[in-house]
């Protein structure tokens, strides 16, 4: 595959920690990276212009969206997703396989059912009071559109050839993302699928090399399984290894335990390891350190439309070039009436567009008034000190102080 190549620079002596070089045809990603989202192909409030200001190296893309709207025809005959966006970054796609928990889910609420129980039964049972917006089966998935009722049916084909049509750089093999609080077997069931796809999706995706192709890691809560499909996914030849069905409702504790089981397996090998849906600070932190090389996450982008804004407590930084404790970070909800006449910017540290031309107190003005403005502003401050998080963290594990 030679327009793809993913290279292990260093490991740090400190930690799992690794440096990498990601290169793609739309180039290359310093690892590790944090990839932002876009689901449906634009990061919410932003231009492309301002992805390049921030510094995004790459950006998500969901599938399952893009097939449902604007349509994947429609944007092969534009020439691709960069074409068709203008982002000029790397775009990696999902395979529609997180719709697989978030429509069930959705799926469940309207049913009206409450607790655990129930919906485990509501998830499991052919007799439901509403028709559901995911049918699953070893083929494949039905999903039915949550605006229009309009039917589309994803197998691990169809979300390989909507990839294609797409042209992203970088896909995910369809899977079966199993929602929390799955039995055992259930959770078994839903991890042999995602096998069987990630075979179908292999071969689907042989004749084309232009795009790089991700397994995805399944298993539910479950340790052995967690291990048996990090072993069965890192023995096939895909280009790069994720893990998913992590984040859907378990406690941190049981997120990071996941992870870590199927990092124990997947050990050595030098192919990139994507974490799929995990990003807030503190997940960054314990990712890195066991070995992640790239993560996505919709969490910055999303407290930024909330008014929530990151900054670095100074007076916690012995070394303020870099940053490696959690403590050293805090959140700011600009809403409150305590920034109404703060005439500072968000964060000293910060030089972003927006700390160097607005102060607290015109954002807090925004978010008050509901101003649109306050959205673009906030994602910014947000994206760039991601971006400068992922920058220090790349100069700690340079040096191995990480």
């Amino acid at each position: 595959m030679k327009n793809f190549s993913f290279k292990v620079l260093k490991k740090s002596k400190k930690s799992k920690a690794r440096l990498g070089i990601l290169k793609t045809p739309h180039g290359e990603i310093k690892t590790p990276a944090f990839v932002v989202v876009g689901t449906k192909g634009t990061v919410k409030s932003l231009a492309p212009e301002d992805l390049d200001e921030v510094g995004t190296q790459m950006i998500f893309v969901n599938t399952y969206h893009t097939v449902l709207s604007p349509g994947v025809d429609i944007i092969e005959k534009a020439g691709g997703i960069h074409k068709f966006c203008r982002i000029k970054q790397p775009i990696i796609t999902d395979s529609g396989g997180f719709q697989v928990f978030s429509l069930a889910r959705r799926s469940f609420n309207e049913g009206g059912t409450g607790d655990l129980k129930r919906r485990v039964r509501f998830l499991q049972s052919e007799d439901k009071s509403i028709a559901p917006l995911v049918k699953i089966t070893d083929d494949g998935v039905e999903f039915r559109s949550p605006v229009d009722g309009r039917k589309f049916f994803f197998t691990p084909e169809f979300s390989i050839e909507a990839q294609k049509k797409i042209g992203s750089d970088l896909m995910v093999a369809f899977d079966e993302c199993t929602y929390y609080g799955a039995s055992y077997k259930y959770a078994k069931n839903a991890m042999e699928r995602t096998h069987k796809w990630a075979i179908r999706g292999l071969k689907a995706s042989e004749i084309k090399e232009k795009q790089g192709l991700y397994g995805v890691v399944q298993g539910g809560m479950f340790e052995d399984l967690r291990k048996e499909s990090a072993k069965f996914i890192s023995s096939l030849p895909f280009f790069g290894l994720a893990i998913g069905g992590v984040s859907v409702g378990e406690t941190k504790k049981e997120m990071r335990e996941q992870v870590s089981w199927a990092m124990n397996v997947i050990g050595e090998d030098e192919r990139s390891r994507h974490l799929l849906g995990v990003g807030e600070i503190d997940d960054v932190f314990d990712a890195v350190k066991i070995g992640i090389d790239t993560m996505d996450c919709v969490i910055p982008t999303r407290h930024a439309r909330m008014g929530k804004l990151y900054k670095y407590e100074i007076s916690n930084i012995k070394n303020q070039k870099y940053i490696s404790k959690i403590k050293n970070i805090e959140e700011i909800n600009i809403m409150k009436n305590l920034y109404k006449e703060d005439l500072n910017q968000i964060d000293k540290c910060c030089q972003c567009y927006t700390c160097c031309n607005f102060t607290r107190a015109y954002l807090h003005h925004l978010f008050k008034q509901r101003e649109l403005l306050g959205y673009h502003l906030a994602t910014i401050h947000n994206l760039f000190f991601f971006e400068r998080l992922f920058e220090n963290l790349r100069s700690l594990i340079e040096n191995d102080q990480f």
